[in-house]
């Protein structure tokens, strides 16, 4: 089996259009397939990652599922050295914590989305990162 990488990752919010807009304004996502699927999901996307947006489901569907438990730990996003200390920067500038972690072999930090998807920004350019978290 080949595969090209990623196509997507679904994820349940509490409101689609706050958490697509939120996507869109802080990480610079677009919409994408507007129009589809009576708008459920909400497919935003950056380069080749792309977020489907579902509602939560009802605590009674997700109470008899066998799969409750299941959940995504975190969604990664890479970029360069410069992107990723342009981030923090942003991220500083609006007011959104995060957390800075070395890898040995790249630099992470660590994000929550408003319905608490932890997210991450990860480089493996490690020539000269310089974190102000650290």
């Amino acid at each position: 089996m080949e595969l090209e990488g990623i196509d997507h990752v679904a994820m349940s919010v509490r409101d689609v259009e706050a958490a697509a807009n939120w996507y869109i304004d802080v990480l610079g996502f677009k919409r994408r397939y507007e129009g589809m699927w009576d708008g459920i999901p909400v497919f935003i996307g950056k380069g080749t990652t792309s977020i489907a947006l579902f509602p939560v489901r009802s605590k009674e569907e997700t109470a008899t599922s066998a799969h409750s438990g299941v959940q995504i730990l975190h969604l990664a996003f890479r970029a360069t050295r410069k992107s990723f200390l342009a981030a923090q920067e942003e991220l500083k500038q609006r007011g959104i914590h995060f957390e800075f972690q070395d890898h040995e072999i790249s630099n992470s930090i660590y994000f929550s989305d408003p319905d608490g998807h932890k997210l991450e920004i990860t480089t493996y350019d490690l020539d000269e990162i310089a974190s102000s978290t650290r």
